[in-house]
């Protein structure tokens, strides 16, 4: 698929009439709440929340104030914690196309999404908008719902950049990031979408980094983002961000939203009369609003919706989020003639189906999962109970004090408890209330309600055929109770079409084939960045470095409840013959291997490749890490081989001592798995490393020297040829060759008895320089 982008010619003029500076400050503001300013012949640019569906608030007054409590019906899809569960980029695109052309039927022209933030930690309250605790997961299904918007015609606005990974001071918050996890993990699926699918605009986020609020980042927002990886759109703020609008210019940001009626348009008009602000950065930014302005409305005019084909498309996307976690037994799915079947728990009959916040949609209809299965049980009996009553209309909103609503949930309890005894299987819905999370602050914990685990023991106790289903938008833990049942459903968010696919999956019509896009941990306390999570007056250290999610869990051999891409399926599947094979172009590996359906139902399967790097590398790095995936549908008995193409630059770090990536040399292992931890076949491959630019000097230590792909042998033939008898069993006692392995090469050259001396650190340090000026410019380590 070709994606094309234009960029605007060097000194191009913004408009085709000549703008005043009053006109060029406009257009960097917004001209409402949800619009741009128009000016000379650069159009006014209508945006819309809709990571997941649009948000439609109606328009009242003057001046593009909204109101946003009153949208219009538009269809909801799946949130992003479902959507990176499907694993479906291609799903994840057409999903996309239906909301640019519901977009452009509302006389939208960008929709405020895909979010691509990593889900550092469970507790983040806006987990639900973003897909995965992986770069590669996001990259892939946010890239595609990019490209499926913009070739419908309708701009996306990538968010939010960058390191946006909580809600708790969300607007002030420093992200204090080493410079490798930054490149490695926060910064990885913006760079990847930059580079690949060129979104038309990118959100920067509210916090900081490292000190820097990102709307000031010229380091992020131009340095990064434009000359390193290219993008060519519009940077605009999320809404309220901008500290200072002058600084916020100079840094690369194009455009402040909300407008702010003419406030800061006055500041930087001030600003470029008094040379405060230089003019050519205000024309630079104007330059590029021009040129997003007419992207955005060059597709002006609305084709025919259906909603009805909408629905039925969000229905097929709930359908493939859906991760059967659990299935003992075989209890599921149930037989069309499965008897009685108890669907206990108000979510079942009040279903959760969004987040709540900016990204809220009012949708056009609604499958109630109860309903859905009332018409799907073909000769199965369906009962309901409440189980226990979802805040807002508890017993806690009625008359009569603690003790009478003590007595009514346990009327709850008792009916459901008498309901579960009298049935053949319990459907039991349990999940997270509305209230629980959220846009604007972080969970506190990850545990269901206790009301709803006591209804579980009490319905397990009297009937052990129970099947959980889960409505949640972030991370539950499962650990006190997930062994007391045979099967386990996680259905998240699945929007309006996910009643009828939670049913399909129940009662068997849909083979799950979700897997999940982030661990599940036992505890709390065992993800990687619970001690540094949400930080501390104004500052949060991720001090997990790049061990975020699965690389964690793993290198910390954590148990956890439920690993990182897994999923299980009606049918079975056996892997067998994979073989890596170096592509045409020596940019990347061919990685193929073949899948079996080995059971009685067809299904598809999401193939995982995984990378090991070398053992004894130069950094520390996580057991494996996610390289590409695939998925397969196949009948049963059906045999078929799977591809995955790896680039050889996705496996490199970043170095930060050189400032670039690199690929360490040596054999690296590669793994086709059905999750982080189910790795079904691993193949070594050995690589060569890409070549060291550190200039080395005296500073650095032996084991740098040794090391260094040029100065070890340099310095090897050095300690050859001036050794002494006491020099040698030096360097062959293998403990004093630890001891000195650390100290800087200088200091070793000025003991008595070291074969090489202070002038030999001179001379081999030039060696090194010499051999590394025919290349590319060094980096220069002197410390």
């Amino acid at each position: 698929m070709t994606h094309q982008h234009h960029s605007p010619a060097p000194g191009a003029p913004a408009a085709g009439g000549e703008l005043s500076l009053a006109q060029k400050a406009s257009l960097t503001s917004g001209g409402g709440d949800f619009v741009t300013q128009a000016a000379g012949d650069v159009p006014a640019v209508s945006m819309s929340d809709g990571p997941h569906g649009l948000r439609l608030p109606k328009e009242q007054g003057d001046g593009g104030q909204v109101d946003l409590h009153s949208a219009a019906p538009a269809t909801c899809f799946p949130p992003a914690v479902a959507l990176g569960s499907s694993w479906d980029p291609q799903l994840a695109g057409r999903v996309a196309a239906a909301i640019a052309a519901e977009a452009r039927a509302h006389g939208v022209h960008v929709v405020l999404g895909p979010g691509i933030n990593i889900k550092r930690s469970p507790l983040c309250g806006r987990n639900f908008e973003y897909f995965s605790e992986d770069p590669l997961v996001t990259a892939e299904v946010g890239g595609a719902m990019v490209r499926g918007l913009q070739e419908a015609g309708v701009g996306a606005a990538l968010k939010h950049y960058a390191a946006n990974n909580q809600e708790t001071d969300r607007m002030r918050v420093s992200a204090d990031i080493d410079e490798r996890p930054l490149r490695e993990i926060y910064l990885r699926a913006f760079e990847r979408i930059v580079r690949r699918d060129r979104p038309w605009s990118v959100m920067s986020a509210y916090n900081a980094v490292n000190g820097v609020p990102l709307s000031e980042n010229h380091r992020l927002l131009t340095d990064i983002l434009r000359s390193e990886w290219g993008f060519d759109g519009v940077v605009m703020s999320d809404w309220g961000a901008v500290r200072d609008r002058v600084p916020a210019l100079r840094a690369g940001l194009d455009l402040q939203m909300p407008g702010t009626g003419g406030r800061t348009d006055a500041e930087v008009v001030t600003a470029v009369e008094s040379g405060e602000l230089d003019a050519g950065a205000l024309d630079r930014s104007v330059a590029r609003l021009a040129l997003f302005a007419r992207r955005a409305t060059a597709a002006d005019g609305a084709g025919e919706v259906s909603y009805e084909a909408h629905h039925e498309l969000a229905r097929t996307a709930a359908e493939r989020c859906v991760v059967l976690l659990k299935n003992d037994g075989e209890l599921l799915p149930l037989a069309p003639d499965s008897g009685i079947v108890a669907v206990i728990g108000e979510m079942a009959r009040a279903p959760r189906f969004q987040g709540a916040g900016s990204s809220q949609v009012t949708p056009t209809r609604l499958d109630v999962p109860l309903d859905c299965l009332n018409a799907a049980a073909d000769g199965a009996s369906v009962t309901f109970a409440a189980g226990y009553a979802l805040p807002g209309a508890d017993a806690g909103d009625q008359a009569g004090g603690e003790e009478a609503d003590a007595a009514a949930a346990e009327d709850l309890v008792e009916e459901a408890e008498r309901l579960a005894a009298d049935s053949d299987t319990v459907l039991l819905f349990l999940g997270l209330p509305a209230q629980d999370e959220s846009e604007g602050f972080d969970r506190d914990h990850i545990d269901l309600p206790e009301a709803q685990v006591r209804l579980l023991e009490r319905v397990v106790a009297v009937n052990p055929r129970v099947a959980v289903v889960l409505s949640n938008g972030g991370v539950v833990s499962t650990a006190p109770w997930h062994d007391r049942v045979p099967a386990l459903v996680e259905g998240w968010l699945l929007g309006q079409g996910g009643g009828a696919a939670l049913a399909g999956v129940l009662f068997g019509s849909v083979n799950p084939s979700g897997r999940l896009a982030e661990t599940i941990p036992l505890r709390l306390e065992d993800s990687p960045s619970h001690l540094s999570f949400p930080g501390e007056e104004g500052h949060v250290r991720y001090g997990e470095g790049v061990f975020v999610g699965y690389r964690g869990y793993d290198r910390r051999r954590t148990e956890v409840a439920f690993p990182f891409g897994h999923g299980l399926s009606y049918t079975t599947f056996a892997y067998s013959a994979l073989t890596v094979l170096p592509g045409a172009d020596g940019a990347r590996l061919d990685l193929r291997v073949r899948v079996a359906n080995t059971g009685q139902r067809a299904g598809r399967e999401v193939v995982q490749i995984y990378s090991r790097g070398p053992a004894g590398g130069q950094v520390a790095r996580p057991v494996r890490e996610l390289r590409g995936f695939a998925s397969v549908e196949l009948a049963p008995g059906e045999e078929v081989e799977v591809r995955v193409s790896v680039d050889r630059a996705d496996l490199a770090h970043y170095s930060e001592r050189e400032a670039k990536w690199r690929v360490e040399g040596g054999v690296h292992h590669f793994e086709a798995a059905a999750s982080s931890r189910d790795i079904r076949l691993t193949v070594p491959v050995t690589l060569d490393g890409d070549p060291s630019r550190i200039l080395l000097t005296g500073r650095h230590t032996l084991a740098e020297w040794l090391e260094h792909p040029v100065g070890g042998p340099l310095l090897a033939e050095a300690f050859a040829r001036g050794r002494t008898d006491e020099s040698a069993g030096a360097m062959a006692d293998p403990v004093m060759r630890r001891f000195l392995a650390g100290i800087p090469l200088d200091v070793i050259a000025d003991f008595p008895q070291s074969s090489v001396g202070p002038e030999d650190v001179i001379t081999l340090s030039a060696k090194v320089a010499a051999e590394a000026a025919g290349g590319e410019p060094p980096a220069d380590d002197d410390e």
